[in-house]
């Protein structure tokens, strides 16, 4: 559903951009014109994010930080104040968790989280996983994301979380 509103708003953005372009043909004015597509845009994703209690928190309830482990791992989330509800159920104060992986800086929280091997999304709303590691040192955190995955308006982010494999 997140990759078709930003397709939907790129869409419109570039359509606005080649209208003004091949109607107008006066280059200044696009440019000029530019900027205020980009707020426009930015401001019906910021339209998408979600509120979130001022109290609300994940975190890894399991394992526990510098434990030692075997692959693959268990790892239980956990929350409070706010419930876990599937991506693309608009549930007010809930939200689905994202799990970031040897992640040094986050992504941009103002955007639909991306899924990749490091940021691992729950959408079905899990609260549980089991997840193949290397050996070596790993660090976990949770990030919760609306139902669009998008982060809340103020994060909803755990502590991160070292963990060892063997």
């Amino acid at each position: 559903m997140y990759k078709l509103v930003i397709a939907a708003v790129s869409f419109f953005t570039l359509y606005l951009v080649f209208h003004f372009v091949n109607h107008r043909n006066d280059e200044a004015e696009v440019s000029q014109l530019a900027p205020q597509f980009e707020e426009e845009s930015a401001a019906n994703l910021a339209a998408l994010i979600s509120n979130a209690p001022a109290n609300a928190s994940v975190s890894i309830l399991e394992p526990v930080d510098l434990a030692v482990l075997s692959s693959p791992i268990s790892i239980k989330f956990g929350i409070t104040n706010m419930q876990v509800s599937p991506a693309g159920t608009n549930v007010e104060n809930s939200g689905h968790h994202h799990l970031l992986i040897d992640m040094d800086q986050l992504p941009d929280l103002s955007l639909p989280l991306p899924a990749n091997e490091q940021l691992v999304h729950f959408g079905k709303g899990q609260t549980q996983t089991q997840i193949e590691l290397s050996a070596g040192t790993h660090t976990l955190q949770l990030l919760l994301g609306n139902y669009l995955h998008i982060p809340h308006d103020a994060p909803v982010i755990s502590e991160k979380i070292t963990v060892t494999v063997e």
